[in-house]
């Protein structure tokens, strides 16, 4: 929200709120991660300041000369609110995907096919347990590389840390973002990490076990000082182990959302989501941004223009699909599943799973 337009916006959106639309863009030509010539597959964040590009900007003058990349950004982004009309609104998501979990490591080990059509239906197989899954030990490392390039850039960019945390509700998540700002040396003034919970923000949700969420009061025993947005459910009421969720229908409740993020007063203009993999190519779509794969543990900024508009758009949930998966392990194949031929492929949960 602007801080020098308070009563303008709050005004301009009291009249929009009854029929309204928020309209996503990614703003260019500020990270690497817009560029179409920057490849996902070797992007580091940790090499590349973030991806942010050491540029010039309208706003520099000599007083900002010798400022940090990421000062003179912050101030571009602020005079970027200061200059747009009272329902335009910047944001700078910072999207961090959780370090590696039991189930990216399950389907490492037995390849994406078999992973699909039956392994990533069952809880674990005796060794290690992946329905809601937790960091290994690798993950936990990659959420600490997190945490030690965030305080380095505290330290020598003089980054504005984030002025508002929202995390998914799954484990592997939760752990993520409490490993990567906890603890971290932040200026004076600034927003103490205490992330909001929030269900739309969790992985897509398919048959995989791991895309399950444990229950409320599993959550808050977790991190009990963290607040749980209003309306969390004890149980998972989305996963069902049966259908799963299209593209469109994933969309739909990443653009949900983004607009209780950006319509709420006090995210401020830095905003941290820690999240999926799944639900950062959602929300990237949403955003109108090219599409990025991120690697586990990985952190990318993005610089959003968000614009309410006074209509309703006709919207639709987008549909759910069941698909068929082998009762039995799959035939080896590193193209595709291939069921033995005594299990008979079944659109039914293979097992019920009560979290």
């Amino acid at each position: 929200m602007k801080f020098s337009r308070l009563t303008a916006v709050a005004l301009s959106l009291a009249v929009l709120a009854d029929a309204s639309y928020v309209n996503y863009t990614t703003v260019t030509g500020y990270f690497l991660q817009d560029e179409a010539t920057t490849d996902p597959s070797t992007f580091d964040f940790t090499s590349t300041n973030f991806g942010l590009i050491n540029r010039t900007y309208p706003i520099d003058n000599k007083k900002t000369k010798n400022r940090t990349p990421w000062e003179r950004f912050y101030h571009q982004v602020v005079e970027l609110n200061r200059r747009s009309p009272p329902n335009v609104d910047y944001k700078v998501l910072f999207l961090g995907r959780h370090g590696e979990g039991w189930h990216n490591a399950a389907e490492e080990y037995y390849g994406t096919p078999a992973w699909n059509c039956y392994w990533s239906l069952l809880d674990g197989n005796g060794t290690a347990t992946w329905c809601d899954a937790d960091l290994t030990d690798s993950g936990i490392k990659q959420a600490q590389i997190a945490h030690n390039f965030w305080q380095n850039q505290l330290n020598s960019q003089h980054i504005h840390p984030p002025d508002s945390y929202f995390v998914s509700p799954l484990t592997r998540t939760l752990r993520t973002a409490n490993i990567t700002f906890s603890g971290l040396r932040l200026l004076p003034g600034s927003t103490p990490f205490r992330p909001l919970i929030k269900e739309y923000l969790r992985e897509g949700i398919s048959l995989h076990t791991c895309d399950q969420r444990r229950n409320r009061t599993y959550i808050h025993s977790l991190f009990p000082t963290w607040p749980i947005e209003r309306g969390f459910t004890e149980t998972d009421e989305l996963w069902n182990g049966v259908t799963a969720e299209t593209s469109a229908a994933e969309d739909f409740r990443s653009k949900a959302a983004l607009d209780s993020i950006f319509k709420a007063n006090d995210t401020g203009l830095f905003v941290s989501v820690t999240s999926h993999s799944g639900e950062i190519g959602s929300l990237l779509r949403v955003l109108k941004h090219r599409t990025f794969q991120l690697s586990t543990g990985a952190v990318i900024p993005v610089l959003v223009r968000a614009e309410t508009v006074p209509e309703t758009r006709p919207t639709t949930k987008g549909s759910w699909t069941a698909s068929a998966h082998c009762t039995a392990p799959p035939v080896t194949s590193v193209q595709s599943c291939v069921c033995p031929s005594t299990a008979v492929p079944v659109t039914t949960p293979l097992v019920t799973v009560s979290l």
